[in-house]
């Protein structure tokens, strides 16, 4: 294989606040492999749970420390490469994954979802982030979305440093401009929030009668990420009685082993590929979560469509989609995947089905 890796930055059009801090701007990773007249992409970038960090620089260290092996070996059959997948980080992972997958799919003449057997008229509608910030910014925000797109899940972030008073009158806020589009559009909207680990266990406790009162239809990672495994499960199970929607871990959950554990303590898991190490993890794990009755939340960081597009060939899978980071880019290379509505479509062209402008 031929290898290639560059850097290009992402601008978001309206910064997003979470319990950990704000994101205007990132800079991503793109690896891309060709060997026999195909090139297949993929993509990376730094982010941060709260108990693991990846930066961006050292990602393209370990990168271009593994190409020279790359570039001596042929991008299938893929199982031969696993034993070097493994040596990586998730999120170096990813990028040498989602390329060769784009590169199989190529070679194979059809999108991974139609090689998959999966299914696009099982598709529902994305999610779209609020971020944190005054009453008035996030309606503002939510008013933004409306005008780009007819969403109906709307995802509002928690675990303000404002306090729980704070989180109460954003969710009052957001719930009732839910509730005015309804009586204005017909469109009955679904309202999930997520502290990004911003609440202890008696804040959240305090939180989870009160949200289920007010109509909020999920809670995503409410407690802190911990990097003893016993200790995380032990924290989700200390909820799980008292949690009346659906509980879903995020930041918890990066691979199979992780959602096998979780599993009697939640009702669904948050898949990322940057978390997962690319697409052969996260199908495995979306498979293994509908045969525990668990759902699949799909999510993405500051990713560009080139990511969001390899994630949306999973979106068959899912139970509630929040693929929007690309749709709040200025300078997004990449296009796809489409949307319809609310609902976003996983390319129909070979591979990730994803368009780079250099074509």
């Amino acid at each position: 294989m031929r290898c290639r890796l560059s850097r290009f930055p992402l601008t978001k059009a309206v910064p997003l606040a979470i319990s950990r801090g704000t994101t205007a701007a990132v800079e991503h990773l793109l690896l891309e492999l060709e060997h026999d007249g195909i090139t297949g992409r993929g993509e990376t970038g730094g982010f941060d749970t709260g108990h693991r960090a990846y930066r961006t620089d050292d990602l393209a260290a370990e990168l271009e420390a593994v190409l020279p092996a790359l570039e001596s070996v042929a991008p299938e059959p893929f199982q031969a490469l696993e034993p070097l997948l493994e040596t990586l980080s998730p999120p170096a992972r990813c990028a040498v994954d989602l390329a060769l997958h784009d590169w199989w799919g190529q070679r194979l003449g059809q999108p991974l979802w139609r090689v998959w057997g999966l299914d696009d008229g099982a598709i529902v509608p994305t999610s779209v982030t609020l971020g944190l910030g005054s009453e008035a910014a996030v309606l503002e925000r939510l008013e933004r979305w409306w005008q780009q797109l007819p969403a109906s899940r709307i995802k509002l972030k928690l675990g303000s440093p404002e306090g729980l008073d704070h989180d109460r009158a954003l969710v009052r806020a957001v719930a009732q401009a839910l509730e005015r589009r309804q009586q204005s559009h017909g469109v009955a909207g679904e309202l999930q929030v997520d502290a990004n680990g911003g609440w202890t266990l008696e804040q959240a406790r305090s939180m989870l009668g009160w949200l289920d009162a007010e109509g909020v239809a999920l809670v995503e990672q409410p407690l802190a990420p911990l990097e003893d495994p016993e200790a995380d499960c032990a924290a989700f199970a200390a909820l799980e009685l008292d949690c009346p929607m659906a509980l879903v871990a995020d930041e918890s959950c990066w691979n199979l082993a992780d959602l096998v554990r979780l599993a009697p303590y939640v009702d669904g898991v948050n898949i990322k590929l940057l978390k997962s190490g690319g697409l052969a993890e996260a199908l495995l794990m979306a498979r293994a979560a509908g045969r525990l009755g668990l759902g699949v939340m799909l999510g993405c960081y500051s990713d560009s469509a080139l990511l969001n597009g390899a994630a949306a060939q999973l979106l068959p899978l899912v139970r509630w989609p929040d693929l929007d980071s690309h749709l709040n880019l200025v300078d997004d290379p990449f296009s796809g995947p489409a949307l319809e509505g609310d609902r976003l479509r996983p390319g129909t062209a070979p591979g990730l089905g994803v368009l780079h402008a250099r074509g």
